[in-house]
This record gives C-alpha cells, sequence and structure tokens, in this order.
C-alpha cells in the first residue's frame, strides 16, 4: 500500500506533531531519571498515547543505575521483545518489570 500524498501543509503539520510527541517523550524520561515519577506510575498510563508508543527498553534506560545492559537483562527475564512498546506489555511482564526495578 503506497503511502498517501500530502500537501505541503498536511505535511508540516505531520512533522510539527512528532515533534511535540517526541519532546513529551523526552520531558517524561527526564523526569523518570530524576526520580518525580516511577515505572509502576507510567505504566498504568497506558491510555496516554505519549507513554504507550513509548519503547519499554527507553523506559528503563532512563532509570538511573539502569544502561542498555542491565535494561535487556531485565526484558529477557521478563520475556519482552527488544522492540515492545509500553501499550504492548502483558500483565505479567508489567508485574515483573515493577519488581525488578523496584519501585
Amino acid at each position: 500500500m503506497p503511502l498517501p500524498k500530502l500537501t505541503e501543509e498536511q505535511r508540516q503539520d505531520a512533522l510539527k506533531k512528532a515533534a511535540e510527541a517526541r519532546q513529551k517523550r523526552a520531558e517524561l524520561r527526564k523526569q523518570l531519571k530524576n526520580g518525580d515519577v516511577n515505572v509502576k506510575d507510567i505504566i498504568s498510563k497506558t491510555d496516554d498515547p505519549i507513554v504507550s508508543r513509548m519503547k519499554v527498553s527507553s523506559l528503563l534506560e532512563s532509570l538511573p543505575g539502569i544502561g542498555k545492559a542491565r535494561a535487556q537483562k531485565i526484558m529477557q527475564e521478563a520475556g519482552i521483545s527488544p522492540t515492545r512498546r509500553v501499550q504492548g506489555l502483558g500483565s505479567k511482564q508489567k508485574e515483573i518489570l515493577i519488581s525488578s526495578v523496584g519501585k
């Protein structure tokens, strides 16, 4: 299926919307790193489009003390694919993530 043809105005609106979403996800990661919010709070907001489209690996790597290797290990233990997004997590996977990071 080919991509739809967009007018220049529609294209600019889409780019602006995507940039805003990236900025909101970055702000959420910053809050997580600073300890203003915790993983349990974020995972419970799966109806929020910003949270639901965030990759689980990005979420874990935003936590203090968790890098790429530890995030990957936690995801493997929980049976989570490296490309999984928050909205695609099952209830057991959510429980394992919350207990693994201890918050």
